[in-house]
């Protein structure tokens, strides 16, 4: 239920606001010394009370190696971290056992774990366990980039605003890389800035907002993937839809093509004498499950954080009749920034493991 992976496992534990939450990783190869600069800067990108979008609660995010790395080199055991909460206010969730709140897990873990369930934070159920998923995710990267294969993405939309369109057929790898060194992520900085401003409005207003991520894998193989149930698309899906938020994912021009018609969203095959390419890439490419060669493109709709400063309806479990909470606490107005690296780290993990079984 918290393992994911098949030649490359990962394993996540923890909760919001235990001591302490971490990972184990399984299936990295021995010798592998990964730079461990890059990986806290990857972190960082993630991490909470960082910008002036993202929640107050401030945490190092630093990792803690238990096992599995001699000397800076991994030894072929299995790799564990630990990351140290620090700054929780638990009080802020006293009395959500009993209201819980809409669009959260509080309902559903209450039928499923009843009074047992630690409502802090969220529990198992928040974002905060995204944290270990970005340094094994990191770990994949840096692995990736010795096959040439890059693996980033932008923020697509926030509120309706959109970022500039890209060409799914000539995707430049060097313009990806820049967007990690953004603030704000995005091609087009006038869109960033219209979406960040609708995010400051949703926040003044004790709401909140989603957006649409975007991720590309460029360098990936031809021929990855099997048919039917353990294709790209089915891999990739099931481990994105475990990121909290996670609401819909797509690949290529994705529900777009419902009202196209096939001349129009079909890829022509063309070749230079070597190699097989299309001309567009509306597929996103993968056909039958199986990757073409180009770049491949994942689309991650995130739904509005859930927990808002409005007064919303609920039912006392306890009494079992109508009532009103207010959310109370340090949240995101907006999650899409720092959830785009946690797309980022969980299509590595789940590119490396596929290209780990052929």
């Amino acid at each position: 239920m918290t393992t994911r992976g098949h030649k490359l496992r990962v394993t996540v534990f923890g909760q919001s606001h235990a001591k302490a939450i971490g990972c184990v990783v399984e299936g990295l190869p021995a010798g592998f010394r990964p730079d461990m600069d890059r990986v806290a800067a990857f972190m960082a990108r993630r991490a909470p009370g960082r910008d002036p979008w993202s929640t107050k609660r401030k945490e190092a995010d630093a990792p803690e190696i238990r096992s599995g790395m001699v000397a800076g080199a991994l030894c072929g055991a299995p790799l564990s971290a630990v990351i140290y909460n620090s700054d929780q206010h638990s009080k802020d969730y006293e009395g959500l056992r009993r209201t819980p709140r809409p669009s959260h897990a509080d309902y559903t873990a209450w039928v499923k774990y009843g009074e047992s369930y630690d409502i802090r934070g969220g529990g198992q159920f928040s974002g905060r366990l995204t944290a270990p998923l970005c340094f094994a995710g990191a770990l994949a990267l840096q692995l990736l980039e010795q096959r040439g294969i890059t693996v980033a993405g932008h923020i697509a939309a926030i509120a309706g605003v959109e970022d500039e369109a890209t060409d799914f057929a000539r995707v430049e790898r060097s313009a990806l890389l820049a967007l990690s060194e953004k603030p704000f992520p995005v091609f087009s900085d006038s869109a960033g800035e219209a979406m960040q401003q609708a995010v400051e409005a949703a926040r003044w207003e004790a709401d909140s907002v989603g957006g649409v991520i975007r991720c590309f894998a460029l360098g990936f193989p031809a021929g990855i993937g099997e048919p039917m149930f353990d294709g790209v698309e089915n891999r990739l899906a099931a481990a994105l839809f475990g990121i909290p938020a996670v609401r819909g994912v797509s690949f290529g021009d994705g529900f777009a093509a419902a009202g196209m018609r096939g001349s129009q969203h079909n890829d022509p095959f063309v070749t230079d004498g070597k190699a097989v390419y299309t001309r567009t890439n509306h597929a996103g490419g993968v056909l039958g499950g199986i990757t073409t060669g180009m770049p491949l493109v994942v689309n991650v709709a995130v739904k509005p954080t859930a927990s808002i400063g409005r007064e919303q309806d609920t039912v006392d479990l306890q009494e079992m009749v109508g009532t009103t909470l207010v959310v109370h606490g340090r949240h995101d107005p907006c999650i899409v920034p720092r959830a785009l690296p946690v797309v980022e780290a969980v299509t590595a993990l789940t590119l490396l493991d596929m290209l780990m079984e052929e």
